[in-house]
């Protein structure tokens, strides 16, 4: 049982910026949804080619992770993107066993259509003043830096 003065106490302002992130993402799946399906994907599907690695083969295992899934789940989705042409399997160069991921011509075409329609904020973003987008913009380049993660532009 929690003692009473934790359970009456107020989230800490990073607790509640969390939270609020949280349910802007999830009251974005419906747009996720239509942006996915306009190029008659999966969310998962989008996610997976806009993840890969273009520089080099990124190895199923990879994909899992960066993902945040199970590498049987990442098989389904890379079998829908492999029959559409856009990702092959390629046997590993110092193990036949582990299959890796090259983004194909069609896939690389497609990962530019998504990277510009993803330019396209979503309503809780568009609908902000442009002030109030450029803060945005500032505190979570700042929070992406203290994670050692380059911002993009």
């Amino acid at each position: 049982m929690l003692h009473p003065s934790k359970a009456q106490s107020t989230p800490s302002a990073g607790a509640r910026a969390w939270e609020l992130m949280y349910e802007i993402f999830k009251a974005s799946k419906p747009y996720m949804d239509t942006v996915a399906s306009a190029f008659e994907l999966t969310p998962q599907q989008l996610f997976a080619l806009k993840n890969l690695n273009i520089e080099r083969a990124m190895t199923m295992s990879e994909l899992a992770s960066t993902l945040g899934c199970d590498a049987s789940n990442v098989t389904s989705i890379v079998d829908r993107l492999e029959s559409r042409g856009l990702v092959e399997r390629h046997s590993s160069e110092h193990d036949r066993r582990v299959k890796a991921l090259v983004i194909t011509t069609a896939g690389l075409e497609v990962r530019e259509r998504i990277h510009e329609r993803m330019q396209q904020p979503p309503p809780a973003i568009d609908h902000l003043d442009i002030a109030d987008q450029e803060a945005l913009c500032t505190i979570l380049a700042r929070a992406l830096a203290t994670m050692g993660s380059p911002a993009t532009p």
